[in-house]
């Protein structure tokens, strides 16, 4: 009988029962937030978790009670950072079952990496495009699936395909943050196109709203959101999130903190995806709440579904030619089965 999973499933809800010994997975961001509770959970189902870490004494640190784990440094936003990264992942093993990619920034004041690009496009989408560019040989051996965090955020606006790097127009954080959000989602959909025919899938999951994680370090702006995130935080989290009476007090704007959750709980839609015999002939999805979410249109005000913008297939192949460009290297899937 399957189990009827939602917006309030917990990692260890969808783990139950499930063991994957002598797999292995790469998450980036698997040390903090939501990242560190799909390591935690992959690490119970019995996996071997690398994770690329930008500050790897810190990650150590987190990680020197959990058995299975190799810290290596990983900065997305350097490519020689990430080339030697794959080098060494490459040289240690064959093959790779699962990428996750969870590492991001959010908001970000404007920064820009060596070659140019606006911070939170070459951490949130070009570092994870050359990752993954440099780790397909295994990806291709393991049949591995590839889940890729993205947000609501790309309900927002798409990609700027014009300047996406906002030379030209002014920056916003935001809007820099929503196209990064939907170029991930755009980053499954071609990737399962065109790889599905090694046996490798992808998935875009919204893991939902979640206070309080270092994602949100740039959100100086929402005195009210920071509030809030501490309440909940101070008031013991999943007991806060999942008791409903307890917002009462919250009331004027409900229907936000309804669409909270814990780290534990949003890392369920990643394990999901990352799992489930459900999806195995079926990627390129876009996911929430453990389940494939539906496209709503560009007018719609539900803070559910995604934009058509964000699973455009044109708009997808359009994406990948701007993550080589901007890369300045091609990503070929040798014989490809297009359709």
């Amino acid at each position: 009988m399957t189990q009827h999973f939602d917006q309030r499933t917990t990692a260890a809800q969808v783990m139950q029962g499930i063991q994957r010994p002598q797999q292995v997975a790469v998450v980036t961001g698997g040390y903090s937030g939501v990242g560190l509770q799909v390591t935690k959970a992959l690490i119970k189902a019995d996996m071997q978790v690398i994770v690329p870490a930008r500050r790897p004494a810190v990650a150590q640190q987190i990680m020197q009670q959990l058995p299975q784990v190799i810290v290596l440094p990983c900065d997305l936003m350097v490519a020689r950072s990430i080339n030697d990264f794959a080098d060494q992942v490459l040289q240690r093993f064959r093959r790779i079952d699962l990428f996750i990619g969870c590492a991001g920034i959010m908001f970000a004041p404007l920064r820009r990496d060596a070659a140019g690009n606006e911070s939170q496009f070459s951490v949130n989408y070009l570092g994870h495009f050359r990752l993954l560019k440099r780790l397909y040989p295994a990806l291709r051996a393991g049949h591995a699936r590839v889940v890729l965090a993205t947000s609501r955020a790309q309900s927002w606006n798409g990609v700027d395909f014009e300047d996406p790097n906002f030379q030209r127009r002014p920056y916003d954080p935001k809007v820099a943050y929503a196209q990064s959000k939907t170029a991930d989602i755009l980053l499954a959909v071609e990737l399962d196109r065109l790889a599905q025919k090694d046996g490798v899938r992808a998935f875009a999951v919204h893991p939902g709203l979640i206070p309080g994680t270092n994602l949100g370090r740039f959100m100086q702006h929402s005195a009210r959101l920071r509030k809030l995130s501490a309440w909940l935080l101070n008031h013991g989290g999943t007991t806060v999130i999942n008791g409903r009476h307890r917002f009462q007090a919250w009331r004027h704007n409900r229907s936000e903190y309804d669409y909270f959750k814990t780290p534990a709980q949003g890392a369920a839609s990643i394990l999901w995806a990352a799992t489930s015999p459900t999806l195995a002939q079926h990627g390129g999805v876009f996911i929430e709440d453990c389940h494939v979410g539906q496209v709503v249109t560009a007018e719609s005000t539900s803070k559910y579904g995604v934009r058509p913008w964000a699973v455009d297939q044109d708009l997808a192949r359009q994406l990948w030619q701007l993550g080589e460009q901007l890369n300045q290297f091609q990503f070929k899937i040798p014989s490809s089965q297009t359709h």
